[in-house]
């Protein structure tokens, strides 16, 4: 496997790994906390940068439905954590306590991209 095929990986596997801890660690705490919130931007960042290499592999972008989904999550992932700083800053109690209920809903629709993602990467090295 190419190098530049590794680093994506590993920053993909990466951005699962922040964005999972952040996302259930705010679940399980009930409240979201800035380290929380730190997490959901470094999943961000390294999802974003695994994703530009990956489309320069590719040669650029090939709309498909992993594509558009892919696109979404990265959108969505941006909001979260927009929304999610935004909450800890006005420091809203009741935000900060409910706020983990739009976590989980993101999270889910960001590993939809990120299964394909697998599935397909895995019929490219059969």
């Amino acid at each position: 496997m190419p190098v530049v095929v590794e680093v994506a990986v590993v920053l993909m596997v990466a951005a699962l790994t922040f964005y999972t801890v952040g996302v259930w660690a705010s679940v399980l705490a009930s409240r979201m906390r800035p380290w929380h919130a730190a997490c959901f931007w470094g999943g961000f960042v390294f999802d974003t940068a695994g994703t530009d290499i990956m489309r320069h592999l590719a040669g650029g972008l090939h709309w498909s439905l992993h594509t558009a989904t892919g696109a979404a999550a990265l959108l969505l992932m941006l909001g979260h954590a927009i929304w999610a700083t935004r909450v800890l800053i006005k420091n809203d109690e009741r935000a900060l306590r409910g706020f983990h209920r739009f976590s989980v809903a993101v999270w889910v629709i960001w590993l939809i991209p990120f299964v394909t993602g697998l599935i397909l990467g895995g019929r490219r090295t059969h």
